[in-house]
């Protein structure tokens, strides 16, 4: 998977690496900004109005290709721009889905 290049900051982890990783940040909800230039045939509407990227029936970005790097990394939405990689957030993210491994939750995405 193609994750963004860590900033500089001691609250990143360096040893958070995607190539470890589960991919959850592709399998979650990315609401796109008005600026953002993503092809429409890649993006969908919520049931709320909102204009996000399309998840395959599994859950995954579209944008998400079979070596799970990001077909559209060029000009990815603005959000996933903002993604750093071993960040809090990341971070957070990663262990949220893992707690819900070890209870047997399956990973849902609204």
């Amino acid at each position: 998977m193609s994750c963004s290049k860590t900033q500089g900051g001691s609250d990143v982890d360096p040893s958070v690496q995607c190539g470890g990783c589960d991919a959850i940040c592709c399998r979650l909800t990315v609401v796109l900004d008005p600026d953002d230039r993503v092809p429409s045939h890649l993006t969908d509407y919520t049931h709320d109005g909102l204009h996000v990227m399309a998840r395959d029936e599994e859950g995954w970005c579209v944008a998400v290709d079979p070596e799970m790097g990001c077909s559209i990394y060029a000009s990815r939405p603005d959000v996933c721009r903002r993604f750093v990689m071993g960040a809090p957030y990341c971070r957070d993210v990663r262990q949220v889905h893992h707690d819900q491994l070890r209870r047997g939750i399956p990973l849902t995405m609204y």
